[in-house]
């Protein structure tokens, strides 16, 4: 199909999806129960939308359009609620993460509708391994020439997401040493990584065209990059990150890529060139493997930097932003997180280090979802 025109949206507004691990409560592995407690939820009301995804052991669910990082948490803590309640009925459980510390792919099932079956058929056994879990941040753009700028000029913070994000150390039983491991296996697909450098909708009309007479792709369904445009939405989607372990920090992240689009439209602090993805690769890698122990590579000066200290230099610069947008207690959490580095996979091998069972784990990520933070002032401090 062609590609579909831009559909103009309330800048800088926004919406969160999260891919969510269904589990049995008798070993705590992936279990194939999306049929079951979608049929579950029919009845239920909540904002947003709860739905399938590509094997019947996932789903996802869906804000709708959010203003503040206020109104996202209160929409993904009623979700979060509606469905805890829902699966306790069925005797499953819900946990965040990037992966299932031990499910082994080639027990999946693929969800039973058309594009699934496609994909299936097409990719083989990727598609089971596709078994993984990530948060889809969508931000709002006024026009598609301003969503191309801020999809270049955000790929600079990419490791920034993919650190404060992970939560998938491990895969099928083993330590992969990777705070996300999740993404080495999105890479394996077509069309993943990074976006085509153009700079207006016409040219990117243009390209996909092109694309689309290849065959390679049909729309923009088939392109994984780690931020693409989304026309008919009027948006562009983060997709690098991990899903958190907890609602709170999935909000508290898409308020910083919030923060981060205001300052980039406002101010326009840089130009973004195809040169800026020299070290693109590099950065991506150090995120993936380190996590915030990780190196970053500026791609203006070149200087390798420590990346906590990068985002903590760019969480000051937000301060003004947030300021505005009223989410300066999500900004001091970036910093919190980025200072004293307590990531969910650095979470999730304390939990193995001190339960030395990732059965006990995976229980103890399904009680860490269902429950929101207690603190003595009321905030949330996981």
């Amino acid at each position: 199909m062609p590609l579909e025109p831009f559909v103009a949206s309330e800048a800088l507004t926004f919406g969160i999806e999260l891919e969510l691990q269904l589990v049995n409560r008798h070993d705590y592995d992936l279990a194939p129960a999306s049929a079951d407690l979608l049929r579950q939820l029919r009845k239920r009301k909540f904002p947003g939308e709860i739905k399938p995804e590509i094997t019947d052991s996932m789903i996802e669910i869906a804000t709708g359009i959010c203003r503040s990082h206020d109104e996202a948490l209160q929409q993904l803590g009623q979700i979060r609620d509606c469905m805890s309640k829902a699966a306790t009925a069925l005797h499953i459980g819900i946990c965040g993460g990037g992966t299932h510390p031990f499910q082994q792919w080639s027990r999946r099932t693929i969800s039973n509708s058309p594009r699934y079956r496609f994909l299936s058929d097409l990719y083989g056994y990727l598609a089971k391994q596709f078994t993984v879990f990530g948060q889809h941040v969508h931000l709002g753009c006024p026009n598609p020439d301003d969503a191309l700028y801020l999809l270049h000029a955000l790929s600079r913070y990419v490791p920034h997401f993919i650190a404060l994000a992970a939560s998938s150390p491990f895969v099928q039983g083993v330590d992969t040493r990777f705070d996300s491991a999740r993404l080495n296996s999105i890479s394996a697909f077509p069309m993943s990584g990074r976006a085509p450098f153009v700079l207006t909708w016409d040219a990117f009309a243009a390209y996909f065209e092109k694309m689309r007479a290849t065959g390679v792709i049909e729309s923009m369904k088939d392109c994984y990059w780690d931020i693409r445009p989304k026309p008919e939405f009027g948006t562009i989607e983060v997709r690098v990150m991990d899903t958190p372990l907890t609602v709170e920090r999935a909000a508290v992240i898409a308020a910083y890529i919030q923060a981060l689009g205001r300052w980039l439209l406002l101010e326009r602090p840089f130009a973004p060139a195809e040169d800026d993805y020299l070290v693109y690769t590099f950065n991506r890698f150090q995120a993936c493997r380190f996590g915030l122990a990780g190196e970053y590579a500026d791609p203006a000066s070149g200087d390798r930097v420590p990346l906590a200290g990068h985002i903590l230099q760019t969480v000051r610069t937000l301060a003004p932003h947030a300021g505005a947008l009223g989410s300066e207690s999500a900004l001091e959490r970036v910093q919190e997180t980025a200072r004293t580095r307590n990531t969910d996979a650095q979470w999730v091998r304390a939990a193995q280090d001190q339960t030395r069972n990732l059965h006990e784990v995976v229980r103890c990520g399904c009680e860490r979802w269902a429950q929101p933070a207690q603190t003595n002032d009321g905030s949330d401090k996981r």
